[in-house]
Parts: structure tokens; sequence; C-alpha cells
């Protein structure tokens, strides 16, 4: 349920007044126990950085990145988020932290319809309210920090798929993503239907197991049954494609039936070495999480208005703003000649 604006924004003046020795500590500790340093005695920028789903290492990966710039910056970081992904529980916090009265509020939506109440009402209140990773509803946020294009992302995969088959395979091949409601995979997968169309592949299913990987292995070990023709699948979610990967790798067809997708290149490590996976994309999930606290600082400070068409942003330099999308740069190619390059 969500509260009216005029009672949160009375109950955040008074939390304000009364929380101030709080706020000037030393150190501030988030509602998931991690901390950001802060020097003592003065005010710092306090920024809510909310997942989709906390507990799994791509998000955790994200959370590293935007400790590093918190660090860099001199702001009191929050991280928390749901364990199960549920968007409802993410709204709940939203509303929770626009009440303590926090400065900015960075959301990667699950379900950007369930959430944007919560978000609309914390910028009534006056917090500064971004989304990344995902994007949300345009009247919910101000910017949105893009890891990629959906069309670099949704073509970057079908092109990988059909690079690791060869161009002049037939067959199906099928898509595990997460939430039907998931804007980011929805997106990608309506770039990936045309990029399919134009090869041999038949897109036999699209499958939304959440963000569960039992679900996503049950999910996957179900098309490997039910497609005898099956030639690959693609995991669009970084818990989907471990699953996906696993399926395979159990039913001892890997090498016949090919998985690519998007994780991170230590959860997919060995399922490359034993090529069950020969390529992935993803991109660098640390700069992401670096990339969005630095946009929540300029948007704070003023620094950051529409109509911007670049950003400094610290170690990644400047980066190129397109529309309201702030642009972390181009996908990577994980393969078995440079994964163990990275470690993330």
């Amino acid at each position: 349920m969500h509260r009216p604006i005029c009672w949160l924004a009375s109950i955040a003046i008074a939390v304000s007044i009364f929380g101030c020795a709080k706020h000037d500590s030393s150190q501030t500790t988030g509602t998931s126990g991690e901390t950001a340093t802060a020097s003592a005695g003065s005010h710092k920028l306090r920024v809510a950085l909310l997942p989709k789903i906390k507990g799994i290492s791509y998000f955790s990966s994200c959370f590293k990145g935007a400790e590093e710039a918190a660090k860099e910056l001199g702001i009191d970081l929050i991280y928390d988020g749901p364990t199960d992904g549920n968007p409802r529980k993410q709204a709940e916090m939203i509303e929770q932290w626009t009440i303590d009265g926090v400065d900015v509020i960075c959301v990667a939506p699950n379900a950007p319809d369930v959430v944007a109440s919560a978000m609309q009402e914390a910028r009534a209140a006056g917090v500064s309210v971004i989304t990344w990773d995902a994007d949300g509803t345009a009247e919910s946020r101000s910017f949105f920090v893009n890891q990629a294009s959906a069309q670099a992302i949704g073509e970057g995969l079908v092109n990988a798929m059909l690079e690791d088959l060869g161009p002049d395979t037939e067959g199906d091949v099928v898509i595990i993503s997460a939430d039907a409601t998931s804007e980011n995979q929805n997106a990608w997968i309506e770039t990936m239907k045309p990029a399919l169309a134009k090869s041999k592949l038949k897109l036999a299913t699209i499958k939304y197991p959440g963000e569960n990987a039992s679900n996503a292995l049950a999910d996957s070990q179900d098309v490997i049954s039910k497609y005898p023709n099956l030639k690959g699948i693609f995991g669009i979610s970084s818990v989907s494609f471990p699953g996906a990967a696993e399926a395979v790798e159990q039913s001892g067809k890997g090498g016949k039936i090919l998985v690519n997708g998007l994780s991170t290149p230590n959860d997919m490590k060995k399922f490359v070495q034993n090529g069950t996976v020969r390529s992935f994309i993803l991109w660098h999930t640390v700069d992401l999480g670096y990339l969005t606290i630095h946009v929540a600082k300029a948007l704070a400070a003023g620094e950051l208005k529409p109509g911007a068409t670049s950003l400094k942003a610290g170690r990644l330099g400047e980066l190129s703003i397109v529309g309201d999308n702030v642009m972390l740069g181009d996908i990577l190619v994980f393969t078995k000649a440079n994964i163990d390059q990275y470690d993330f």
C-alpha cells in the first residue's frame, strides 16, 4: 500500500529533525548491514542502491563498484533489496527510504509498474530517483543508467549463438528469461526476434522462471526433452543462464545443444571450460555500479540536468548521454580465450 505524499513528506521532515545525530556518525549502516565510510562532523549525501534481487553474484559485483564510487565521492551508501526479487518488497523499501529522507534512490525495477507509484512519491517528497540495470516508467525517474542499448544486447546474443553454431545451422532455439514483467529482458527479446528471423533458427518458446535458479533449471530440462531438434538455449538473466547451462550439462548434450546468455564470468567459467558454453555476453558490472553512484551524485549536486549530452564519471572518463539514458558503453564477449582475464 502506498502512503499519501503529504504524510510521507511530514514524516520525512520529522525523521530529518530527530535523526541528525545519527546521520553525522563516522559510519552509515544500510538496512542490509553493509557499510560505506563517511567522515564525522559533516552531512554526507545519502544514496540508496536497490537491486532487483540481493544475494546473487551479478548484483553483488555491481555493489562493489558502487562502494568504490561512494568512498571516492564521500557518499553514505545504503545497499539493500529483496532476496526473492519481489517487486512489492522493492516498493516498500523505496517508501521507507523516502520516509528516512535519503537524498537519492537508485532503483533496478523488477516490475516497473509495481514500483512506479513509490518512485513517484519519492520524487514528490524531494528525493532524486534514477534507475539502473533496468528502466522504469519515464515519470518515475530522472535518468536511466543504461549498461548498453537493447539492440546491442539482443543482437549480440543472437550473433554469438550463430557464430558458435555456424550461420547455416537449422533447428530450434528457446529463451529462458526472468519474470514476464522484466522490462529489460522484454526489450532484449524484442530485438532478438527479428535477428533470429533472419537466420535458419526457429524460436520455439520463451520461458519465464522468475529470478529462481531451480525454476530455470526445471524449465531448461523441460525444453531439452520437448524439442528433439533443439540447437541452442538463451539464458537472458544472470540466474537463468547458469540454470540452462546446468541442465544441458546434466543431459549429456553439451556441444550438441549450445547455451548462450548473460551472466558474470565467475559464474560461467566452469561451463566455458567444459564446452557447454562457447561464448556469452555481458558488460562490466562493477563499472555499472560505479557509474550509478556518479550519476546519483551529479544529479543531487545539480550537475546533471535534462538535455545533458555527456557526464564525467571518475575513472570511466566522459560518457555519452542519449536522451535521458547515461550510457556505460559496449557489451563484452567472453570466451575460453579471455574469460580468465576477468574476476567478477
